[in-house]
């Protein structure tokens, strides 16, 4: 089996007879970081790549050679520094207006979504797109970090993007995540007041060694926001839409009774 960028910088850093700490301190970053680097769940940044290769004294080869890591591409231009921060996160909140958060959907349900793109790619390009969302999920795989909560507009639970069986299965996934504790999800219902956040979707995220940021989505255009002031506007913004919000428990409720609604129908 090929060796991962995992694998890379573990031997690099044994060889040197370093903890993970000391290499953490060498690179100027945290303990967690090079542990969930070296077990695949993150993949460092072009600038945290250099600076391994310059605690490590190996060139250029960690910032070069990066086997293992999820392949370039697969998402829009837009979203790709935003998807590095994503995958050094500590804590993520997600707010999806029409759709659900990429790192949350099912194969079928990302399928769909990018399907639904317009101009259509090639097949090529669109399975390219899923595999990487897919991927994205794998943030999941550790039982505690990044905490993650999503805030879900009720418009994304009730339109069924791909059918009904598409959609069981979407949401039964989110339910799942839900009640293991891996997730925090609340339903914004129809019925509530307008909010802030009906401009696009938005992810906020927070790092154990950096300033938290915010990314902003709309169609064909996103960005990342890293000024503090900016980022506390819109971490406002979400904490009032999030107020309107339903409980944990009732949203779980409401997110588990549509899926068997479109269990029924499919």
């Amino acid at each position: 089996m090929p060796k991962t960028y995992g694998d890379w910088l573990k031997e690099a850093r044994e060889a040197k007879g370093w903890t993970q700490q000391q290499l953490a301190d060498k690179a100027f970053m945290s303990r967690s970081m090079v542990a969930a680097i070296e077990s695949g769940r993150r993949y460092p940044t072009e600038d945290d790549a250099k600076a391994l290769d310059n605690a490590l004294g190996t060139g250029n080869v960690l910032t070069t050679f990066r086997p293992g890591q999820i392949a370039t591409g697969g998402v829009a231009d837009w979203f790709e520094k935003a998807r590095e921060f994503e995958q050094q996160a500590a804590i993520i909140r997600e707010f999806g207006l029409t759709y659900v958060p990429g790192f949350l959907q099912t194969e079928a349900y990302a399928t769909t979504v990018i399907d639904a793109g317009y101009p259509r790619g090639s097949e090529a390009d669109r399975h390219k797109s899923v595999v990487t969302r897919l991927e994205r999920a794998r943030l999941l795989d550790d039982p505690v970090t990044p905490e993650v909560w999503a805030l879900l507009d009720e418009t994304v639970i009730r339109r069924p993007l791909g059918g009904y069986a598409v959609m069981a299965e979407q949401l039964g996934h989110i339910v799942s995540l839900a009640e293991s504790g891996r997730i925090r999800v609340n339903v914004l219902p129809f019925g509530t007041a307008p909010h802030p956040l009906l401009e696009g979707m938005v992810t906020l995220m927070w790092f154990e060694d950096q300033p938290p940021i915010a990314y902003a989505e709309g169609m064909r255009v996103g960005k990342i926001h890293d000024s503090p002031a900016m980022v506390a506007e819109i971490q406002g913004a979400y904490d009032l839409a999030l107020s309107e919000a339903l409980p944990m428990e009732p949203s779980i409720a409401l997110i588990r009774a549509q899926a068997k609604e479109y269990k029924e129908h499919g």
